[in-house]
């Protein structure tokens, strides 16, 4: 019996290290299906990257308002342009982070309200993949 468990126990950590696991590691939601996807295209989570979250509003007037209420808060570098294609204005947010399910859910969330309280919304977020070291 305890050979039996000590053998689960070692597949399991082995799986866990060298992801053979089919369990996800992340929540089943938008971020978490992101995240799954870096780490099956060999992205190192554990690397920090600037992580681009992206807002869009109707004028040119809202989307000022947030970027400036963005970087008075936060401090965080934000960047304004025309988004041709949706004819929106699009601000980006940029922070440098190591890329949790956590973290980034927690301050898309946080400049998701902010948006909101702008008159804008929510567009995505995305990043630069890292490769791990082969």
């Amino acid at each position: 019996m305890r050979k039996t468990v000590i053998t689960i126990l070692v597949m399991g950590l082995f799986s866990f290290l060298f992801g053979c696991s089919k369990q996800s590691a992340f929540p089943n939601d938008e971020n978490g299906n992101i995240l799954n996807k870096m780490v099956q295209q060999g992205d190192d989570l554990s690397k920090s990257r600037d992580i681009n979250y992206s807002f869009v509003f109707t004028s040119e007037g809202k989307a000022k308002a947030f970027t400036n209420q963005v970087q008075t808060t936060t401090g965080l570098k934000t960047e304004l342009s025309w988004y041709e294609e949706r004819k929106l204005w699009d601000a980006t947010v940029t922070k440098n982070m190591i890329p949790t399910h956590r973290d980034i859910t927690a301050l898309e969330q946080s400049l998701t309200q902010l948006a909101a309280s702008n008159g804008g919304e929510a567009d995505g977020w995305g990043c630069f993949v890292v490769d791990k070291i082969k």
